[in-house]
């Protein structure tokens, strides 16, 4: 798209710090030269997300819940679309993160966060405000982005994260790669424990349960092949990403963004890039600082 500065409509994104990849998927600047959409659907992904607006507020809501304004948020893992909107804030930079980095960068269960959206300031303190200002005050991408990884780099150093089992993460991981296509049996016989153990300590440690975070990872397939080839064949689609038919698709689609796929792709794709590979590349400013391991 167009221009990557703070004001012209476009994306930009820079790659993710090495010692930031176990926790940090990407990092996207946007800026609108139109209005905001009405309403924007945040459909559920393996990604918690991270949002800090460069002008004003944004507005959240869950389906048939009030509207929650915030400067900069953090959404937990979710099964339902969240609504995005209701607001003029055009301009921000949104980072997704891996479940591993609530506890290691924002020292926080992923699980309290689940289905939930919090003001980062519940989670910062003050930090959180004086970051939005700081972004908000920076002329370019590459300095706004300099500043978040900043900050992660200090929480990565600063935190020290609770232990957790490491049987969890490994069903985490297993799931992510299998694309939810794993059933919770299989998973918990590999784990070596017991559906309703596994299902328990899961659902404590990410928010969700194992199977429904199963039908999030086959639902995210399915967004990014339509992201992807918007032409492809909805029964096509459903069959790669293991569902038993197109009518079967269409069904989990409903329950989950709450409107059809054809819907989805009609109001939602003209307003989504592709490819965060396409947006525009922003170099750092300077070598960012290494940060410690835990």
């Amino acid at each position: 798209m167009g221009g990557t500065e703070h004001g012209t409509a476009g994306y930009a994104t820079r790659p993710v710090h090495a010692a930031l990849r176990s926790y940090v998927g990407d990092v996207i600047g946007y800026a609108s030269a139109a209005d905001p959409p009405d309403l924007h659907r945040g459909l559920p992904s393996r990604y918690l997300t991270l949002v800090v607006t460069l002008d004003e507020p944004l507005g959240v809501a869950w389906p048939g819940g009030p509207v929650e304004k915030y400067d900069a948020m953090i959404g937990g893992l979710h099964s339902t679309a969240v609504q995005i909107g209701r607001t003029p804030s055009r301009a921000g930079v949104q980072l997704s993160l891996s479940p591993a980095a609530a506890r290691t960068l924002l020292a926080v269960p992923p699980g309290e966060l689940g289905s939930a959206v919090l003001g980062l300031d519940e989670l910062l303190g003050r930090r959180a405000g004086e970051l939005t200002e700081q972004l908000r005050e920076a002329p370019t991408w590459a300095s706004r982005f300099d500043l978040l990884e900043a900050l992660l780099l200090q929480q990565l150093r600063d935190v020290r994260p609770a232990a957790v089992r490491p049987e969890l993460g490994w069903a985490w991981l297993r799931l992510c790669e299998s694309g939810g296509a794993i059933g919770v049996q299989q998973l918990a016989t590999e784990v070596g424990w017991s559906r309703r153990h596994l299902t328990e300590r899961f659902t404590a440690e990410f928010g969700l349960p194992p199977k429904v975070a199963s039908r999030v990872l086959r639902f995210e397939r399915v967004t990014a092949r339509l992201r992807r080839s918007p032409q492809s064949r909805l029964a096509d689609v459903a069959a790669a990403a293991g569902f038993a038919d197109q009518s079967h698709l269409t069904r989990e689609f409903q329950a989950i963004a709450g409107c059809s796929p054809r819907q989805w792709m009609a109001e939602e794709l003209p307003n989504l890039p592709t490819n965060p590979a396409e947006y525009p590349q922003v170099a750092a400013i300077a070598p960012a600082s290494s940060a410690g391991s835990h």
